[in-house]
């Protein structure tokens, strides 16, 4: 090729992605033409329209609030299923959401407690919900169970108190029912109300307002939560600004000056990267949800998939992921102070694998001895897979007879699947997920069970106490446990349903 062609070739290429970069640019401004739709419960109006405010400012992204109850706004979503995110008043609400499939993620943020709202001072001496049953001379307002979340947990809590007749009964005399909590609020504040039952964070907004603890109440606090709908159709969009709006640094921080009481947040990053340590045994199963979930939240994920040894090694000397899948709970034990408690996903067993027709006519662990057998196996240290073979053959008092036959030890065991496809190798002993996950390995070679209690691994995960990302790491663990048939269909056995009986 001359100079002046490869010179015209490079400057072709250029050109194209040139092009290619100013496509995505429209992509992503198109993204951003129409504003996200955020269904709110109105008890949270005054913190969100400035968290949205300051999202707009910082992000460019147009977002179009619609405030009311909880119920109100539930029944509006189930009708038009239009919105990208629902906050509702408290969980339950995202609850039934996602029963009716409207509802995908859910994301935690703030603590709310029921109480009573009256007038500064207290003018008319209330006490107790005692009191809004007995006295005739209180105007009390409630919110609709139907439409407003702090009124159905009202009326959850009167009914059990057996309260809830004798205090809806005065209201309907001389009271009055709202929509929503905020209108609660307000008639405390203009006086056209004695007393209501308001979350605390509505009541914190009112100078007139004072608020009162009840007993009933405060042994029940509220989770208000976050959801992102599962007929959004810019589903990263919609998760970056609900991850806004959780962040300790951006939403929460404005929660909480304005009175909230907020669970904690995760930092904010505008395309947060995670770090994530994994056995190599489980890549097959994993590799596929992690993709899945990179992509749906718009973040990077950095897998590192390796023997648990290497893993833990990497880790001592100062690696600091922010969550590991460990092959085998040992190896998670080595390092379990650095993570929160663990949760055993699934377990897999190991097996003898042989060429197709097993030519060496193997029946078990015992004739893995013979002379002149090539037996590969999992590093000991570098892996789960060779620690537990290790292990597994000292308590059958085999190893000695064994391990001089031990041609290949393999930090992973996809190399000693490539070797025994190959058939430059009489046997190896890996996970029964080793061999489902490749076809060549199925279709050249056998299983020969291994009838040993030893011979089963089992696989936790954890989330790093340091991650600056727990509540992302939170949702992609729920993701990892929505997928059962990822690892079972791989000959994972699922443990995680064992935990939850």
């Amino acid at each position: 090729m001359t100079k002046a062609k490869i010179i015209f070739s490079s400057l072709l290429l250029l050109m194209l992605a040139a092009i290619l970069l100013l496509f995505n640019d429209v992509d992503k401004e198109a993204d951003k033409s129409e504003p996200l739709v955020l269904f709110c419960a109105a008890g949270m109006e005054p913190a969100v329209k400035e968290i949205l405010l300051a999202y707009e400012k910082e992000s460019g992204m147009k977002v179009d609030a619609r405030y009311d109850g909880s119920g109100v706004l539930l029944t509006s979503l189930k009708i038009s299923n239009r919105a990208d995110l629902y906050l509702a008043g408290d969980y339950s609400y995202i609850d039934l959401a996602q029963k009716d499939g409207l509802v995908k993620e859910s994301i935690p943020l703030l603590k709310l407690r029921a109480g009573l709202a009256v007038a500064k001072g207290n003018p008319k001496k209330i006490k107790s919900l005692k009191d809004l049953s007995t006295r005739s001379d209180l105007r009390i307002a409630l919110a609709l169970p139907e439409a407003a979340s702090v009124g159905k947990f009202t009326k959850k809590v009167l009914q059990k108190s057996d309260l809830w007749e004798s205090i809806e009964g005065n209201v309907q005399k001389n009271g009055t029912f709202s929509t929503t909590v905020n209108d609660l609020g307000n008639k405390i504040k203009l006086g056209s109300m004695d007393v209501a039952i308001v979350w605390d964070a509505v009541a914190a907004q009112y100078d007139e307002v004072d608020f009162i603890s009840v007993d009933e109440f405060d042994t029940r606090p509220k989770h208000t939560t976050l959801g992102i709908t599962t007929a959004s159709t810019r589903p990263a969009l919609a998760l970056h600004l609900a991850r806004y709006i959780a962040a300790h640094d951006r939403g929460m921080q404005t929660f909480k000056e304005k009175g909230y009481k907020v669970v904690q947040g995760d930092t904010w990053k505008n395309k947060p990267e995670i770090i994530i340590f994994s056995g190599g045994m489980l890549r097959p199963a994993l590799e596929k949800l992690l993709k899945e979930f990179e992509q749906r939240e718009g973040i990077i994920i950095n897998r590192t998939f390796n023997g648990c040894g290497i893993l833990v090694s990497q880790m001592k000397a100062g690696a600091t992921p922010d969550a590991y899948f460990s092959c085998d709970i040992s190896f998670m034990e080595d390092v379990q102070e650095r993570f929160e408690k663990s949760t055993i996903l699934t377990s897999n067993d190991m097996v003898l694998v042989v060429p197709k027709g097993n030519p060496k006519k193997i029946t078990g662990l015992k004739d893995l001895g013979n002379k002149g057998f090539r037996l590969g196996v999992g590093h000991p240290e570098k892996s789960a897979l060779g620690k537990l073979t290790q292990d597994m053959l000292k308590k059958a008092n085999l190893y000695e007879t064994i391990k001089a036959n031990i041609t290949v030890d393999s930090a992973t065991g996809d190399f000693l699947v490539n070797q025994i496809s190959l058939h430059s190798l009489d046997a190896v002993i890996i996970y029964r997920s080793n061999y489902m996950a490749s076809p060549t390995c199925r279709e050249n070679c056998e299983i020969i069970e291994i009838d040993k209690h030893d011979s089963k691994a089992l696989q936790p995960y954890a989330i790093a106490k340091d991650s600056k990302h727990k509540q992302l790491l939170l949702r992609l663990s729920q993701h990892v446990e929505k997928h059962k048939k990822s690892f079972t269909s791989l000959g994972f056995e699922w443990e995680l349903d064992k935990q939850n009986e």
